[in-house]
């Protein structure tokens, strides 16, 4: 049965608010983010991310649709954790479909060096 991963940004400074994910079963770990993600949030954000990117081979997409805002220091968790992802011979998927999001990645020249879809790819396990 899948897991449901999602992480309010304002909850991350409550402590741990998601399950581990599961790494068994078919297709991708799937982390919906919510709220803001900035200066304040982005810490604890990188935790639970380098927990995902920690194994072999991770296959993690991040739901950013209902994420409100993101600043330079989300931008920053989110390019650790694709980093951290490729050296281990993984991917990460970004899903949004927020024009001002991918703005963002034009004009700070991530454009490209992320794979963007704006839905969920098929099969996935929630990460909860």
């Amino acid at each position: 049965m899948p897991e449901n991963h999602e992480l309010p940004g304002s909850a991350l400074l409550a402590g741990p608010v998601a399950a581990p994910a599961r790494e068994d079963g078919p297709g991708p770990t799937v982390l919906t983010l919510r709220g803001e993600i900035d200066l304040l949030t982005a810490p604890a954000l990188s935790e639970r991310l380098d927990a995902l990117t920690a194994r072999p081979r991770p296959d993690l997409v991040l739901d950013l649709r209902p994420t409100e805002f993101i600043d330079c220091a989300g931008l920053g968790a989110l390019c650790r954790a694709r980093n951290r992802a490729l050296a281990r011979g993984g991917r990460l998927c970004l899903v949004t479909d927020s024009a001002r999001f991918l703005r963002m990645l034009r004009l700070t020249g991530l454009w490209g060096v992320f794979e963007v879809r704006p839905r969920l790819p098929g099969p996935a396990r929630r990460a909860g």
